[in-house]
């Protein structure tokens, strides 16, 4: 096997523990029925579009929360920070990355965002310092799977895609990869995902079976 040279991570739901179960934990604080958050935002068409205006920076994220929360037919206020008060780190995902780093291979991050304010999601990680090239959606007017968005990470990584890994939660945003070239890895349990890595990139990263 060649192994590649290049990582690139997607970051809620890979550097930080799932989505979903945070998104569960909200409904039950909030009183609201299993799975109405995603029926009402994430199955109806008018709000998917205002998700990915959002994603693309043209929607703030306090415009979001108002209409989520009107939606919801709970209050607005920073709910995207409500809803995902939850997530934490994926210490195991986060310290395979900084090994590969350490071995050598080019490390970024490509993340569709959720606006930057008034919550952050990316507060504490410090990404500037701990990886080679940051991507995120709204800085840039572009999203995932948008085949644009992976040459912007390629293009700041100084690679092509076929020296790449993209690591992704969202099933989706593989396809578009692979066929630019990616070996893709669907992020589901850490331990499975950092044992890939180590497979496609050929360096021990701690932590795998």
């Amino acid at each position: 096997m060649t192994h590649r040279k290049g990582l690139v991570l997607d970051f809620g739901g890979v550097l930080t523990t799932p989505l979903l179960p945070a998104v569960l934990a909200f409904e039950e604080r909030e009183g609201l029925s299993r799975g109405a958050l995603i029926n009402a935002l994430y199955l109806d068409p008018e709000a998917v579009r205002r998700t990915q205006e959002l994603e693309r920076g043209s929607l703030t994220q306090d415009e979001w929360n108002a209409e989520a929360g009107r939606a919801l037919g709970i209050p607005g206020e920073n709910l995207l920070g409500r809803v995902f008060a939850d997530l934490r780190p994926e210490t195991s995902v986060i310290a395979a990355a900084a090994a590969a780093r350490r071995a050598g291979v080019k490390v970024g991050i490509l993340s569709n965002s959720v606006g930057l304010s008034p919550w952050n999601l990316y507060e504490g990680y410090d990404l500037d310092r701990n990886y080679d090239a940051v991507v995120i959606s709204e800085r840039h007017g572009l999203r995932k799977p948008e085949p644009e968005i992976f040459a912007l990470v390629l293009k700041m990584l100084e690679l092509p895609a076929g020296d790449c890994v993209f690591v992704d939660d969202t099933e989706e945003h593989l396809a578009p990869a692979a066929d630019l070239g990616f070996a893709t890895v669907h992020a589901r349990e850490p331990r499975e995902t950092v044992a890939r890595l180590e497979e496609l990139l050929g360096v021990a990263l701690g932590g795998a079976a």
